[in-house]
């Protein structure tokens, strides 16, 4: 009979609990079954039950023993050890039990504190060890009757471990099963994508167990093991939900994860909990770039939201969602592939160049002037939304500045130096801009500005044919054109923000929708304010109303649009 199966055995072994003579008990199976359900026997217990796995914890330097009894010979036995975040050694003895402990026996039985004697003050015929961070196995077809002493040490740090030991190891196979070929294949790679392919795990193909897969991303090395991944993630982190039926992808549709993970999504998994409560204070780390994701029963997933030119290490685990106990594929992994090299455009000395930038995209521009030079003057007009520049000289960083509207920057020059200009977009939305480079400090291109570039209606001045608008200008003499179109009354603010681009000039619009154009500046620039009334309008509708500043270089930039409405009755 095999007592490995009843931890009372052990406690009656290890603790006095009475100096009468006492046998060692049999097993009872309804007993021992009564007991694993209840987790907390084995809590801080020196006793491992059969066929459940223990997970614990060892501080540096302090080793641990545990205990089980196999009291029949040539018994099968399979001893599992699996280090979470730290190298361990340990070791597998056994002793033999007490004459009095083995069977009926004759004469009296030595009193059970005699008998703990003798049996842990033997050290026993070591029968395994090793030492390092794999998931080890002890398996034997035909083990010995004994007390068997299991010995774990971390000499590195504090850590996780867990233990599965049993007797029926061709019947239990709690862990899934690996197939023939346990790799992992990288079937493609992209810039910012890499898809993975393995076999399915035999577990699940063959004995229909239910057999979940989580692929693990990081960028620093491989895992051996899911709960030397679990000691990296804190308790609050996460891996997504497998697609639900009806809604899945395809094999080749891409999974998106978001960098980092929704805290909230992890509550609803149960192998993924861990205790924080060890006994000794533990400081918080800072989290690391450690991304876990379960796909149900899939063998093929798009891992997305990758950097372009970075290696990333994949880890795939097959877990039984019946013992909550995992195998490990065996990891590898992949570097995406190289941005595509931005084409750089030339630029020539005082020629506008127009530049379209894709949504959070980016574009190089050179200039390289072929004179000798005292400054450089770059004027950047972002017809859209902000946009970021960045100018270096010769490697050196010089400018870096979100601009909107007109913008003018003055550098100071140096012979034979090249400039190389970035244009990050926006994330709203594709970003449109001109941009001059001149070593001419007088040549100006664009229009000047002022820093309020609003029409303003003066509603007291609204009639059922007539409205009288005002603008600011600036001390330079610049010409004005304003310009009229009437739209509907649902016309909306959406409508008129996808209008906004300031670099449409003058030559887009209709003949008939121009009104006047007139020049305009003061020397104060207090008083640099011009107003228009337009007239010829329809009672009760309403108009889009635009005036556009054209320098002397002939570009214009458009003022923000005005919407008008005339009065119905007067």
């Amino acid at each position: 009979m095999l007592l490995l199966h009843c931890p009372l055995l052990l406690l009656l072994l290890l603790l006095p609990l009475s100096s009468r003579p006492q046998k060692l008990p049999t097993r009872d199976e309804e007993l021992f079954q009564m007991q694993i359900r209840d987790k907390a026997f084995f809590h801080d217990s020196s006793v491992i039950p059969d066929g459940a796995e223990i997970s614990s914890y060892l501080f540096r330097d302090t080793p641990k023993r545990y205990f089980f009894v196999v009291e029949e010979d040539n018994t099968p036995l399979a001893v599992t050890v699996t280090p979470c975040d730290a190298p361990l050694e340990w070791k597998l003895s056994v002793q033999e039990l007490p004459e009095e402990a083995s069977g009926e026996g004759s004469g009296e039985p030595e009193p059970l504190e005699q008998q703990k004697q003798q049996i842990t003050n033997e050290e026993g015929t070591e029968l395994f060890s090793y030492k390092g961070n794999d998931v080890e196995y002890f398996v034997s077809s035909s083990s010995p009757s004994g007390l068997y002493q299991l010995d774990l040490l971390s000499t590195e740090k504090d850590t996780h471990f867990k233990v599965y030991a049993t007797t029926t190891p061709e019947s239990d196979q709690p862990y899934p099963e690996l197939p023939y070929d346990p790799r992992i294949d990288v079937t493609s790679l992209g810039r910012t994508t890499v898809t993975l392919a393995w076999k399915p795990s035999p577990t699940a193909s063959l004995l229909k167990q239910p057999i979940q897969y989580c692929i693990v991303i990081n960028k620093e090395h491989n895992f051996k093991s899911l709960c030397a991944v679990e000691a990296k993630l804190s308790s609050d982190d996460a891996f997504m939900m497998a697609p639900k039926p009806g809604l899945d992808f395809s094999p080749f549709d891409f999974a998106h994860f978001g960098f980092p993970l929704d805290n909230n999504s992890g509550k609803e998994r149960g192998f993924l909990k861990s205790s924080s409560k060890f006994g000794r204070q533990t400081s918080l780390k800072p989290r690391v770039d450690l991304h876990k994701v379960c796909i149900g029963n899939k063998n093929i997933f798009t891992v997305s939201d990758l950097k372009p030119d970075t290696q990333y290490y994949f880890d795939m685990f097959a877990i039984n969602t019946d013992t909550n106990m995992s195998t490990a594929y065996v990891g590898t992994f992949a570097r995406t592939k190289e941005e595509a090299k931005q084409k750089t455009v030339e630029l020539k000395d005082g020629k506008v160049t127009d530049v379209f930038i894709k949504r959070k995209g980016a574009k190089f521009l050179r200039f390289a002037p072929v004179s000798s030079h005292q400054k450089v003057t770059f004027s950047v007009h972002s017809c859209l939304d902000a946009v970021q520049i960045q100018v270096r000289r010769d490697g050196k960083l010089l400018l870096s500045q979100n601009i909107e509207g007109v913008r003018q920057f003055q550098l100071r020059g140096k012979a034979k130096a090249k400039y190389l200009i970035r244009l990050k977009g926006s994330k709203k939305g594709a970003s449109v801009l001109k941009i001059l480079a001149t070593t001419r400090p007088n040549k100006q291109s664009f229009p000047s500005l002022p820093e309020d570039t609003r029409i303003k209606a003066f509603d007291k001045l609204r009639t059922c044919s007539s409205v009288t608008v005002a603008w600011l200008g600036t001390q330079e003499r610049n010409k004005f054109c304003i310009y009229k179109r009437e739209v509907d009354d649902n016309y909306s603010d959406e409508q008129k923000k996808r209008e906004q681009n300031q670099c449409l000039g003058p030559d887009t619009r209709k003949k008939s929708e121009k009104v006047l154009c007139k020049y305009f500046h003061s020397q104060n620039i207090q008083k640099a304010v011009t107003t228009e009334t337009i007239r010829g309008l329809q009672p009760g509708k309403s108009y889009l109303l635009d005036v556009y500043v054209i320098g002397h270089g002939g570009q214009s930039v458009k003022y923000q649009s005005k919407l008008v409405k005339t009065r119905k009755f007067c």
